[in-house]
């Protein structure tokens, strides 16, 4: 098929001979692929996060309800959870430099093409077989930011790829630390952007310059990335660095990859923990990420530029808390993650108690609780669907393990915009609240007995 055969993986070129050749230039393509990691993944956020910002204004125009807005973040998650595990199994065995470019491109056109829709169909104008036409356009939008979903699940896969690819084991764990702090910064510029966008131009624009900027990136990208290191002439990074290769734990270990998946997976219970806790980690973590500037607008009256700027603190404070929880775990810990996610949540549960009771006019005391909110969410982000799944599996599965806990959270994401949008309809904001804490509670008693199971096999 045209399609399989434009993305199609790359050969493998010739060998370059002259060993200081492939010292200097491995060394710098190595530094390039990440650096177009890590911009890339920044940027796919911008037609992301673009539409939490611009939630307010999209409501008081087109007037609808938090329980149809939540309708729109839940078609981007559904698709992205299900997009996550299908463009990553066809990711695999396709170009790096035309696929990633490729998923922003269409993400870029997917927004485009949703602006479009709210300017072809006025909500009260017209019916269409029966249906209003308000109806028909939030059907509408949510199948193109749904389509925007399915995009943006293309951009993780084939990072994951270049990582494994171009960095060896002994090094990868560093690397992908530093690499997974991009989202904490897409964040914060996206919604720093959309915000001074929406405040001086409408929210109209939140849509086309972010999309615009993704268009030209996409370009950028497909000039720095390229595929394997083999396909430009380079040794494979294991051979090239002198560490042991993967293919030594396959000569060990004589089971079938079936029967690893379903040893340390399937039929794992601490896997069945994590993912269940992973839910109500990304209930909170998009609860407060999505919801956070129509929060403090409707809330505590803030304009949408001081909701947003209050918005881009939490994810900019994601990073240290990323950081940190890593480096507390390996050092005060010992290798125990459980204790640092308990940590962790019972931070996230005071610092949301903090915002709610915060008063309206103490806008200091709100950027510190938002701070301290993308602070403490980050850990356990980081930690539960990624390091305590791969840790609780085995390395032949580790990209299995991660995909499963990955599913699990993007179900937590749905239930989050839409059980948001519905509670706040019907119990007001402080309801929000308590469905947020809630959620941090019941993950808090999760974590206990992980923390029992842990210092068990520990002991």
């Amino acid at each position: 098929m045209l399609f399989f055969d434009f993305f199609r993986e790359p050969p493998y070129a010739e060998p370059i001979k002259d060993e200081a050749v492939v010292k200097k230039t491995y060394k710098h393509f190595r530094l390039r692929m990440f650096y177009a990691c890590f911009i890339g993944y920044i940027v796919f956020h911008f037609v992301k996060k673009n539409l939490a910002v611009a939630m307010p204004a999209i409501s008081r125009d087109l007037g609808y309800t938090n329980t149809e807005l939540g309708v729109l973040g839940a078609s981007l998650y559904l698709t992205y959870g299900i997009g996550k595990f299908v463009n990553g199994i066809l990711s695999d065995s396709s170009d790096v430099r035309k696929f990633m470019p490729t998923a922003l491109f269409l993400s870029a056109i997917a927004n485009l093409c949703f602006l479009a829709s709210t300017k072809l169909i006025t909500p009260g104008e017209f019916t269409f077989f029966g249906l209003p036409s308000a109806t028909i356009l939030l059907w509408l939008l949510a199948f193109f930011w749904g389509a925007n979903g399915w995009f943006q699940s293309g951009g993780f896969p084939p990072i994951a790829k270049t990582l494994s690819y171009w960095y060896s084991n002994p090094e990868r764990g560093r690397v992908w630390a530093m690499w997974s702090t991009s989202h904490q910064f897409g964040v914060m510029i996206a919604v720093w952007m959309s915000g001074y966008l929406i405040s001086k131009l409408g929210w109209e624009w939140a849509f086309i310059v972010p999309s615009i900027l993704c268009i030209i990136c996409s370009i950028w990208l497909y000039d720095r990335l390229r595929d394997r290191p083999q396909t430009i002439g380079f040794p494979d990074i294991e051979c090239y660095k002198g560490t042991v290769t993967e293919s030594c734990e396959v000569e060990e270990d004589t089971r079938s990859y079936f029967q690893i998946y379903k040893e340390s997976i399937l039929c794992n219970k601490v896997m069945w923990l994590l993912a269940l806790s992973y839910i109500f980690v990304y209930v909170i973590r998009y609860g407060t990420e999505d919801w956070f500037v129509k929060y403090l607008v409707e809330f505590k009256n803030n304009t949408d530029l001081l909701s947003s700027s209050k918005l881009s603190v939490l994810a900019g404070a994601g990073i240290f808390g990323v950081m940190a929880a890593g480096t507390i775990s390996d050092t005060l810990f010992k290798g125990k993650r459980a204790p640092v996610n308990i940590i962790y949540l019972v931070g996230v549960v005071l610092s949301i108690l903090g915002l709610c009771f915060a008063p309206a006019h103490m806008h200091w005391l709100d950027f510190v609780c938002a701070a301290a909110i993308g602070f403490f969410t980050g850990g356990p982000q980081m930690l539960i669907g990624g390091l305590c799944a791969i840790e609780a599996s085995s390395k032949k599965v580790a990209s299995a393990a991660t995909g499963f806990t990955g599913v699990f959270g993007y179900v937590g994401a749905v239930i989050s915009s839409v059980g948001t949008g519905v509670v706040v309809d019907k119990l007001g904001w402080n309801g929000a609240i308590g469905f947020w804490v809630s959620s941090a509670i019941m993950c808090i008693l999760i974590c206990l007995i992980l923390l029992k199971k842990e210092y068990a096999k520990k002991a």
